[in-house]
């Protein structure tokens, strides 16, 4: 199987229908509509459709418990986002991705080529492709 996941690339697996947040969108509207999707974080984007960050659960569970402690209501997206991501070519193997994640806190990687986002490849996307090769 790892044979195989050598051969399959990103591009073949990745999610391209993304929600995406734009750096001032309040983090209550972002936390809504990760729960209403059923995703576990998304991709921050600027007017230019560049990736500047990544929005998470955990970035919100840090707004719950900030707001908890000190009263403040949540602010925008750009002040909890993950500034530094890591990325992957859709031309990366599968394998590739499966190795980063094993060792990555994180469950997602934006797909960039060309500065571009393209989509994103997940853990659950690459347990699809293991499902499917086997």
């Amino acid at each position: 199987m790892s044979q195989q996941l050598g051969t399959v690339k990103v591009r073949d697996y990745m999610s391209t229908r993304l929600v995406t947040f734009g750096p001032f969108m309040e983090v209550m509207a972002a936390l809504r509509l990760l729960v209403e999707h059923g995703h576990s974080g998304a991709p921050v984007v600027d007017e230019q459709g560049r990736l500047i960050g990544m929005f998470s659960e955990k970035d919100c569970l840090k707004v719950a418990i900030m707001s908890s402690y000190e009263g403040v209501s949540p602010g925008m997206v750009q002040e909890f986002m993950t500034a530094t991501v890591s990325t992957v070519s859709p031309d990366a193997t599968l394998l590739e991705v499966a190795t980063r994640f094993v060792d990555a806190p994180f469950k997602r990687l934006p797909v960039l080529e060309a500065g571009k986002l393209l989509g994103q490849i997940s853990r659950s996307d690459v347990l699809r492709a293991i499902n499917d090769l086997s």
